[in-house]
């Protein structure tokens, strides 16, 4: 899948955007005027990117996230076999959700897909009662809670792994491992509000006759049809998914009696939650949820969800394979080939980075000479970013949409604004602070917004406003910058002390289960000397 992604560069598609040093912003720890949904990801990528260069650390979490999950599916078989545990490796490991959220970018997810045979392992561990096995849970949880999304799949195999006469002891952990983006959503709450229409623009769909139903039951029908592998347009998938479906219920009551009913169960609620939209007063219930409730925007985009399926999907067809194997004894081999190149066969367009759709390019040095002259200049301000829009599509990157690098590659916080089209529909923003950047920009008076410098991009579609009233501070192939003059508002962060002191007890926690992980004993003993 990567080996062509492997070499120096970055690679940018949709969401996943890398810069060679990330600046640690307010967002990137919950106190920005954005929902904290990439919270602490960007706070992390930040700080690895002090030590490493940030291209070595995409690669290194990319390698990771697409590593960790076949190796921990592999390990959860209950049989030990090494052909089943090859199998169950390849089908959770070469999946279209892997595909899907590749293409899109969504590193944090896989990262989290990638954690759930692991959190799932320690979850039955702290069930059987082993040694320190609540720590190793919690170190789990956190390497995929990075985003909300991820920490919401962690959590939940961690609760239905270790089973409901643990939850006293594990919910408490899953809280503070995710309090780093808990705590900024619950304060600012009234405003983490979503468009209704968000549900249905961003609800599971079918990639071929068989509808949404049979490709999430497949681990496909993904939103964004542009990142779907085109090999799952092809007829005999709905037949296949079906049937590789049946031969994994075949061997959910051993599954049952392995792992107990919590995992087994946890798949169906990702299946049913995926679909939720489709289902009927699914929709509407969704809507109000999202319009009304704070936080529940969570809920948009649901297929992610059958990340939950996926594991007993792919430890059950390993064990029905092993028995099919064994009842045909001389055949066994050429059963397992069979069944672990049936997923590389069915979705080849995944390998070799989908034959090309991935690349790894350089950033033009515009962008470094930019963030010197930013990083030089004391005056206060933050960064407007246009043309107004999310994504880019830039010549030097293939012309592959992208999400606008301002954000992590410039030393102050960047405003962008965070409508998103999809299929021709505007899907509202949920910055509290572009609207009145955008009556700023309208009036000419960007300063009282706390708007100090504009950065346009060229070479991407999108229409400029009239600048004729700022002051050019450098102009490059790809970038203007300019700065605003007059007096410039300084704008504070959102809650800074929630988001901060929810960072320090979250990562406190969990370098406190570090410590207490590496102890030889996993507990402090003193001795008393006797007189």
């Amino acid at each position: 899948m990567l080996f062509p992604l492997l070499g120096r560069g970055f690679v940018l598609s949709y969401d996943m955007v890398f810069a060679p040093e990330q600046s640690l912003s307010p967002d990137g720890v919950g106190a920005g005027s954005t929902p904290a949904r990439s919270v602490p990801a960007d706070a992390v990528v930040a700080l690895l990117t002090w030590v490493l260069p940030g291209d070595v650390v995409q690669k290194c979490l990319l390698v990771t996230a697409l590593v960790l999950g076949p190796w921990g599916a592999g390990r959860l078989v209950p049989s030990g076999v090494v052909g089943t545990r090859l199998v169950a490796a390849t089908f959770y490991g070469w999946t279209p959700y892997v595909a899907e959220r590749l293409f899109m970018g969504h590193w944090p997810y896989l990262l989290a897909y990638a954690c759930l045979p692991w959190v799932a392992a320690a979850g039955l561990a702290v069930r059987r009662g082993e040694p320190k096995a609540l720590t190793r849970l919690v170190l789990w949880v956190a390497l995929g809670a990075l985003t909300p999304t991820g920490g919401v799949l962690v959590g939940a195999v961690a609760l239905a792994g270790a089973g409901w006469r643990r939850v006293v002891r594990v919910a408490p952990a899953v809280v503070l491992v995710n309090l780093p983006w808990v705590a900024p959503s619950v304060v600012r709450a009234g405003a983490v509000l979503s468009a209704p229409e968000a549900v249905w623009v961003f609800a599971a769909k079918g990639e071929n006759w068989g509808g949404a139903v049979v490709a999430v039951l497949g681990l496909g029908g993904f939103w964004n049809a542009d990142v779907v592998p085109a090999s799952r347009e092809l007829s005999l998938v709905p037949v296949l998914t079906v049937a590789v479906a049946g031969l994994a219920v075949v061997s959910f009551p051993r599954l049952g009696r392995e792992w107990g009913w919590g995992l087994v169960g946890l798949g169906g609620v990702g299946l049913v939650a995926a679909l939720f939209a489709h289902l009927p007063l699914g929709r509407g219930v969704l809507e109000w949820a999202v319009a009304s409730v704070p936080g529940a925007a969570l809920l948009r985009d649901a297929q992610k969800w059958v990340a939950w399926w996926a594991l007993p999907l792919a430890v059950g067809v390993a064990l029905t394979v092993e028995v099919v194997g064994r009842r045909l004894s001389r055949g066994r081999g050429a059963v397992l080939a069979v069944a672990v190149a049936v997923p590389v066969v069915a979705m080849p367009d995944l390998a070799w980075a989908g034959w090309g759709r991935l690349d790894v390019v350089q950033y033009p040095g515009d962008w470094g000479r930019v963030r010197e002259v930013l990083s030089g200049d004391p005056r206060p301000g933050d960064v407007l970013s246009l043309p107004l829009g999310a994504f880019r599509r830039f010549e030097w990157n293939g012309y592959r949409t992208q999400l606008d690098p301002a954000p992590r590659m410039l030393p102050r916080t960047t405003v962008v604004d965070d409508t998103v089209y999809v299929s021709g529909v505007a899907v509202a923003g949920e910055d509290t602070r572009m609207p009145a950047v955008r009556r700023a920009l309208e009036r000419g008076d960007l300063g009282a917004a706390g708007i100090g410098w504009v950065l346009v991009e060229h070479g991407t579609p999108g229409a400029l406003p009239d600048l004729s009233g700022l002051d050019e501070v450098f102009r490059g192939q790809w970038l203007t910058l300019y700065r605003v003059p007059g007096v410039v508002v300084v704008v504070a962060p959102e809650n800074l002390g929630v988001a901060v002191a929810a960072n320090v007890v979250g990562f406190g926690f969990l370098a406190g289960c570090l410590l207490w992980q590496w102890l030889p004993a996993g507990r402090l003993v003193f001795h008393r000397r006797e007189e």
